[in-house]
């Protein structure tokens, strides 16, 4: 089973998206789904909140003792984040919570200690009483980092996530480049169409496939997303906004292809990363995304594969002739697993189908095209 590593991916701050949000879902949210407000990011958030610079040192000093004390325990325990990862959380949550421009000079007063008796007041984007509280969660509670700044950078996007988001892997990257190489370099002709990303979870694959499409000249593919969760749906539609992308990916609340009964036979693509963790795997991961990610993004049945199933069963009816589809999978033995599946199950339904590798060598995706 992969190693699920979350805690060491940084939500810096990116000055293109320092501007203000308004969370208006009429354009990219179908339905009557929006009754989930997402939270804003750290780095989103005006600096509302001052504090001394001595005050701020002081929460630094506790806040690097706090994660220097964990040592390599967490490591032992279950591939956790060891305390020259934390500490390095700690600059990142910094650099989310100052002015960029002035977080260099800040950030070497801090780590220097000599700031107790400088009388100088510091712009935040949150008070030093959350800065106390998120922290203990972090390190006492194994809160992901991610879910602490409230974003996680994937490919070219930062993206907003919270507690019921699945945080995006770096390893479903490779799902937008088998897009890039199928719709744009050998079968263009796709990109004009419908794609559909499934269980959207943060909205990552949908804005990503949505960027890509839009490269092609005389591309106007839409992408539709779908998730159960109302949180999901909620924290998908404030990112396609951010992005832009209202026009071009449409969220949609519901079951897989539940949603998209208005498209069937037509789409061009379907794309997903679905719950593939075998039920009996959840009590043994890392206690970030085992104790805090929502187990209906994780938990894949008994074997891990019972989404997967559905998928390939939903996509045999739903791609139109010539359509592609790309899912990712636990690892080799799913992949294998499922390709059987296809020829044995589903004779005549699909063709060409391959298992690419991810950036690890894991035999993580199964690709192919509707016959």
């Amino acid at each position: 089973m992969m190693k699920l590593r979350l805690s060491g991916l940084s939500c810096g701050v990116c000055a293109n998206f320092r501007r203000p949000i308004s969370l208006c879902y009429s354009n990219s949210i179908s339905s009557s789904s929006a009754e989930v407000k997402p939270k804003i990011p750290l780095y989103l958030r005006p600096l509302s909140f001052s504090a001394s610079l001595s005050e701020l040192t002081q929460w630094h000093k506790w806040a690097k003792n706090l994660a220097s004390s964990v040592g390599s325990s967490f490591v032992h325990l279950d591939n956790g984040p060891d305390s020259t990862l934390l500490r390095r959380e700690l600059n990142w949550l910094l650099q989310d919570l100052l002015e960029l421009q002035h977080h260099s000079a800040i950030l070497s007063h801090l780590e220097s200690g000599n700031s107790e008796n400088v009388d100088v007041s510091v712009a935040l984007r949150a008070p030093l009483e959350e800065l106390y509280c998120v922290w203990r969660q972090r390190i006492e509670e194994r809160r992901p980092f991610q879910y602490v700044v409230g974003c996680e950078h994937w490919r070219d996007l930062v993206l907003s996530v919270q507690e019921g988001v699945l945080i995006p892997r770096p390893e479903t990257e490779m799902i937008i480049d088998l897009v890039e190489n199928v719709a744009l370099n050998k079968f263009p002709e796709l990109a004009k169409g419908f794609w559909a990303d499934l269980g959207t979870g943060s909205g990552a694959i949908a804005i990503a496939t949505a960027r890509t499409l839009s490269t092609h000249a005389h591309a106007h593919g839409r992408v539709i997303a779908t998730d159960l969760s109302p949180v999901a749906i909620a924290v998908a539609a404030f990112n396609v906004q951010i992005y832009g992308l209202q026009d071009v990916v449409e969220v949609r609340k519901g079951s897989w292809f539940e949603p998209l009964k208005d498209v069937r036979g037509k789409l061009a693509g379907v794309l997903s990363n679905p719950p593939y963790v075998p039920s009996g795997d959840i009590s043994g991961l890392q206690a970030e995304v085992g104790q805090h990610e929502p187990k209906l993004a994780l938990d894949g049945g008994i074997s891990g594969t019972s989404d997967l199933l559905h998928l390939i069963d939903g996509a045999a009816s739903m791609l139109k002739p010539g359509g592609f589809f790309a899912l990712e999978t636990n690892g080799e033995k799913q992949s294998k697993f499922l390709v059987d599946y296809i020829e044995n199950d589903k004779p005549g339904s699909f063709c060409n189908i391959n298992i690419v590798s991810d950036f690890a060598g894991i035999q993580r995706f199964v690709m192919g095209f509707r016959q």
